[in-house]
């Protein structure tokens, strides 16, 4: 069977990933098959709008395949990388332009690459299994696919909570903090599916709400008050004192969670928050996130981070720098000039 299904069912551009013993992790083809697939119904007459899901009850997209990026990074194919994000960043960008319906189940794990597939689409559904995350941090990596941009839109520093302790958060958290738009029962999903065969374009919106309901309050409910007082400011080390300092236990067990994660990670991240929203578009952020990605891919944590949780599971990364003191402003700044001399993304 093919790794992503495409067809057209009543009208429906129906996009299916299919690799649910890997969690749907996208690889180079997928991404390719699914880019083909929405240029061609884009000016298809016959296609009203797109449904994208995966195959499977456990997730719809956990992301690339990240265990192919560590072993090219480490053969040294380059260019191999470099092939695979510059696909997916342009789908993802492509996916935000995309002038029909674009319309993603997001049931199930919805991690870094899937996060990319759905929240840049126009109507992002979310079930009460869905466990949405951007857990770059903790493999020596950042929150890309365009997340910087979308995360740094998150009110009440939701986007900053998400973006440095890569957490999995649930419906009205994924609502909340921007990247979904209804919560809808996976029990429902079948019927929606059959409603959605016998709606046109127009009849979208209020098909999909026919079928919502309001989803059960998660982690940003109950913490906002001390996420949005802990995680202003452009200061990771900051950020964790007020975390451990906080009295609401669950804010000093994040400051434990954030402590874990690759210090040169946490800087570069909330770095790129920070300066997101001075960018002029999401293109330009994903472009800036390309090359990013170039330089990363071919360093010491990213490759430590995925050994210690894809390759030999250990769960015992060992990050250099080991410490936030060791990350100095010069070294951020020597990574971001380095990724302003890659390549191109919309070249």
């Amino acid at each position: 069977m093919p790794d992503v299904l495409t067809r057209i069912e009543g009208g429906i551009g129906r996009i299916t990933l299919n690799r649910p013993r890997s969690l749907n992790a996208l690889t180079l083809e997928m991404v390719q098959v699914i880019h083909a697939a929405l240029e061609g119904w884009e000016t298809d007459p016959a296609v009203r709008f797109v449904v994208i899901d995966g195959a499977g009850e456990r997730g719809f997209c956990a992301g690339g395949d990240i265990r192919a990026v560590y072993e090219a990074s480490r053969s040294g194919a380059l260019s191999e990388n470099e092939s695979f994000f510059r696909a997916e960043y342009r789908l993802n960008g492509y996916i935000a332009r995309f002038r029909k319906p674009y319309v993603a189940l997001m049931d199930g794990l919805v991690m870094g690459g899937g996060v990319g597939l759905s929240a840049h689409g126009s109507h992002r559904i979310v079930t009460e299994r869905s466990k949405v995350a951007m857990p770059e941090t903790g493999i020596g990596f950042f929150p890309d696919i365009g997340a910087t941009w979308l995360l740094s839109r998150a009110h009440s520093e939701l986007g900053t909570h998400m973006a440095l302790t890569g957490e999995v958060v649930g419906a009205a958290d994924a609502i909340q903090a921007g990247l979904a738009d209804l919560h809808v029962p996976s029990e429902k999903l079948p019927g929606l599916m059959e409603a959605l065969r016998e709606c046109g374009a127009t009849g979208l919106d209020a098909c999909l709400q026919t079928f919502s309901t309001p989803a059960q309050p998660g982690l940003f409910a109950a913490g906002q008050d001390w996420i949005s007082a802990c995680f202003p400011g452009d200061n990771v080390e900051r950020i964790i004192a007020a975390l451990a300092q906080h009295a609401d236990p669950a804010a000093s067990k994040t400051a434990e969670v954030v402590r874990r994660k690759s210090p040169s990670s946490l800087r570069i991240t909330l770095s790129a928050l920070r300066t997101a929203a001075s960018l002029g578009s999401l293109d330009e952020c994903l472009d800036r996130e390309f090359r990013m990605a170039v330089v990363r891919t071919h360093q010491h944590d990213f490759m430590e981070g995925v050994r210690a949780a894809v390759v030999d599971k250990d769960r015992n990364p060992r990050w250099v720098p080991a410490t936030l003191a060791e990350v100095s402003d010069d070294d951020v700044a020597a990574f971001f000039k380095a990724a302003e001399g890659s390549p191109a993304l919309w070249s």
